[in-house]
């Protein structure tokens, strides 16, 4: 077949050719389960459904969908490895061909922020812990995995990464992001989308940068409650990912939020997906919606009468795609033949959707320049070595007091905590994991095995928020099926000194007629030369869960009995080593005042127990530092380092109003922070001419950084501004640049920090975007509270 090369002409020609049916149909998704036929008895021998694909019947398609399918929702509950799993979208995609004019095929889309959402996609840490290392080139590394077994599989479309900024630690979906600051998770976010795209958009599979926009600014820190944000901080902060994702990497495609900013629901904002997103952000791509999220309108926001004005509202505002299903899109076809609705907006969200498609080769004889699909085997090796690197850059040592590192067999330790000797807990929702357990979830749900559920109201969603008494046991064996080699934290320590001994003390939910009690505690203890706790938060989609999707927390502490734990410990006297699993910022201070160290442990995966165990033993220095602030008390929620003069705990021109309740109103534990075994300076380098200075719209940094240890050891070097002269108020600081450097013991280096004056773009008081000329101060430490060195250069206005 001869290919041509996609031109807009092109695509509209096509468009042409389409009846306002089949137009429609390409702006809706197909839920792939509608396929699933349901067993009406066990499989042979009582086969394990866990390793068996659920049975589809693609017959049905036609009847379903006789006009063509779009987009291809759901999919990842098909297959159950990576061959059965390629087989069944195989033949659903060579039904969607056969029903869809000119054979087009569907946009089969996966999650993939921790990798492929399927048991038989390779898996590395969260985002969270992503961000944690401070190293993008990794997580470019870990989307290129995840792309080479999506393109493997026939999947065309990744909906990641979460490009929100997270600044409430109540929210149940930090984990899932790149953390609190513009910067770094717009760094993170372009090296994802390179890494699924591919550099020159090659690879075949589209990136969805979602979630558009401020969806992680949530009021009291609710899902998909009311983001009260300025339009300002909309358009400097919160979309600043995308911007740059945008126009670095060329993202394919864009998901609306849940949402709704000053009164409008975003999946029928306007100003957002239009004004915004396309005439200042410059996208061009595809906008879909999130799951659900049309129907908002109608169920809960009230801003729609019925499911045709809410598809009408949301269209016209400029979301091209309805998913997962078309609930509301699919009565676009009567809007436009009534007359209450122009096809011409059917035509340009259908274009788009075409486009897209070219670009992901989905469409006979068409495709985008360059965008022929890469073929072969994905690299076994790989994605082991990734996730390994991520792990132990994305430990983050909160506190030592010198008693860590441990040396194995140097005296008597006694492991105790929930953490300890579980799986399940170092992985966070949109897992392997997470995925299998929902249909354990929906199964205990039908049976009736779930409190305050009835089977026979039971819809979808109703799987995420009950407690379920009695799964536990069952999640954390799905979790050792599927990862068999992954050692617990206790197996792993276990591996260096066998002679450790284990307590199980503590729980994630507290038992009010089994308290814990002082001199249990005392004699678990009584032996050991030192104590290690691992404890932490369970995250996830179903269960027992304290954080993750539709999981919002009113006080984020450790849960249960376990900050009980640690006081009944330290109140021993033995020294204490704390390890807390979590994929967000908690409430530590009572676990800080009583432990001699600290270790983060940031959903870490399958590479958690051993990662754990190499850094409090010394096999890895750590050198992950913090993506997020983390506050001493809630009342301080939300707390930020970049947060405006005069706002805020840092004040560096004067006092300011603070909390009269605490002793220190700055945070716990600051953004940037992480401690090392090494000892780390920095200095500026002034020996070939001004160590800091702005150049043909450069600013540039020159800094001696030494390892002034007898520790080889890594560190992050990071940069921020200070803005001193702006009409319009400005962070105390932002982040601008840094960089990850490997410096042996005693080692001394040069290194160069630059960023262009753009970083420090923002909107001006007559709206356009620029910066005024003026003074800014530069600032290089190992953390937002840790500036090591200072300098002051000025420059002059520049516009966008």
């Amino acid at each position: 077949m001869t290919v041509t090369t996609l031109t807009p002409e092109k695509v509209a020609d096509l468009v042409s050719q389409l009846t306002l049916e089949q137009k429609v149909a390409q702006l809706t998704g197909f839920a792939v389960t509608d396929l699933v036929v349901r067993p009406t008895s066990p499989g042979p021998g009582g086969a394990d459904p866990r390793k068996t694909s659920p049975a589809i019947d693609v017959s049905r398609l036609p009847a379903l969908r006789p006009h063509g399918v779009g987009h291809l929702s759901l999919a990842w509950f098909l297959g159950h490895d990576a061959d059965s799993l390629r087989s069944d979208l195989a033949r659903v995609q060579a039904a969607v061909r056969e029903t869809t004019p000119f054979g087009i095929g569907a946009l089969i889309h996966f999650e993939a922020i921790s990798g492929l959402l399927h048991s038989s996609g390779p898996q590395f840490p969260t985002s969270w812990a992503q961000a944690a290392t401070w190293d993008p080139a990794l997580v470019t590394r870990a989307a290129a995995v995840s792309a080479a077994h999506m393109r493997a599989a026939g999947i065309q479309h990744a909906l990641s990464p979460v490009m929100d900024l997270a600044r409430d630690p109540r929210w149940g979906r930090v984990h899932e992001t790149y953390g609190e600051d513009p910067e770094l998770a717009a760094q993170f976010s372009v090296a994802f989308v390179r890494g699924i795209q591919g550099a020159d958009g090659e690879s075949g599979v589209l990136a969805c940068g979602k979630h558009f926009v401020g969806y992680g600014a949530s009021e009291g820190g609710l899902n998909q409650a009311i983001t009260q944000l300025g339009r300002r901080a909309l358009v400097d902060e919160y979309a600043e990912p995308f911007r740059r994702a945008i126009a670095e990497a060329d993202l394919a495609t864009i998901m609306n939020s849940y949402n709704e900013i000053d009164g409008i629901p975003c999946a029928a904002d306007r100003w957002l997906l239009t004004e915004l997103l396309r005439e200042q952000l410059g996208f061009t791509g595809l906008v879909v919606s999130d799951y659900d999220s049309v129907t908002l309108q109608t169920r809960f926001f009230n801003t729609a009468v019925s499911p045709a004005h809410a598809a009408v509202q949301a269209v016209s505002a400029g979301l091209d795609v309805e998913l997962p299903g078309d609930t509301n899109y699919s009565q676009l076809v009567e809007e436009v033949s009534s007359g209450r609705l122009d096809e011409k907006i059917i035509d340009i969200a259908t274009t788009r959707v075409l486009a897209a498609k070219a670009r992901a080769g989905l469409i006979p004889g068409l495709s985008a320049r360059g965008s022929a699909p890469a073929t072969g085997t994905p690299e076994r090796a790989e994605p082991a070595t990734v996730r390994r690197a991520i792990a132990e850059r994305g430990m983050v040592l909160l506190d030592n007091d010198g008693t860590l590192p441990l040396t194995p067999h140097g005296g008597r330790i006694v492991v105790v905590g929930p953490a300890a000797d579980e799986l399940r807990i170092h992985f966070g929702a949109y897992t392997s994991v997470s995925n299998a357990e929902v249909p354990l979830g929906m199964v205990a749900v039908m049976t009736g095995q779930v409190p305050g559920v009835d089977p026979a109201t039971f819809v979808f969603t109703d799987i995420f928020q009950p407690r379920m008494p009695g799964m536990d046991e069952r999640f954390e064996a799905e979790a050792r099926r599927l990862h068999p080699d992954a050692p617990t934290v206790l197996d792993a320590l276990r591996r260096t000194d066998s002679s450790i001994a284990y307590a199980p003390l503590g729980r994630f939910e507290a038992d009010a007629e089994h308290p814990l009690d002082g001199a249990d505690v005392e004699q678990a203890v009584a032996d050991a030369d030192i104590v290690i706790a691992v404890v932490g938060e369970r995250t996830g989609w179903v269960g027992n869960n304290t954080a993750g999707e539709g999981q919002s927390t009113a006080s984020p502490t450790l849960p249960g009995d376990q900050e009980a734990l640690i006081t009944l410990l330290a109140a021993t006297g033995k020294p204490l080593v704390t390890v807390v699993v979590s994929g967000r910022p908690l409430l530590l201070g009572p676990v800080a005042q009583a432990s001699n160290a600290v270790l983060l442990a940031p959903l870490l995966g399958e590479e958690a127990g051993a990662a754990i165990a190499d850094t409090v033993f010394g096999t890895v220095n750590p050198s992950g530092k913090l993506p997020s602030t983390f506050p001493r008390h809630l009342g301080q929620v939300p707390l930020y380092h970049g947060h405006h003069h005069g706002s805020g705990y840092g004040h560096p021109t004067g006092s300011r109003h603070g909390y009269n309740d605490l002793a220190d109103n700055g945070p716990l534990y600051p953004f940037g922070h992480g401690l090392s075994y090494s000892t780390f300076d920095i200095a500026l380098d002034d020996s070939a001419g001004a160590a800091v200075e702005e150049v043909d719209g450069v600013i540039r940094a020159r800094l001696v950084v030494t390892n002034a240890s007898e520790v080889d050891g890594e560190t992050v070097v990071q940069l921020y501004a200070r803005d001193k002269a702006a009409m319009v108020v400005r962070p105390v600081r932002q982040l601008i640049g840094f960089t990850r450097l490997t410096l042996v013991a005693g080692q001394r280096t040069t290194v160069s920090l630059d960023a262009p004056v753009e970083r420090l773009f923002y909107t001006m008081v007559d709206g356009s975007r620029g910066v005024e000329a003026g003074e800014v101060t530069l600032l290089a430490g190992f953390s937002s509270d840790d500036i090591r060195a200072t300098g002051t250069i000025t420059i002059p206005a520049r516009s966008a």
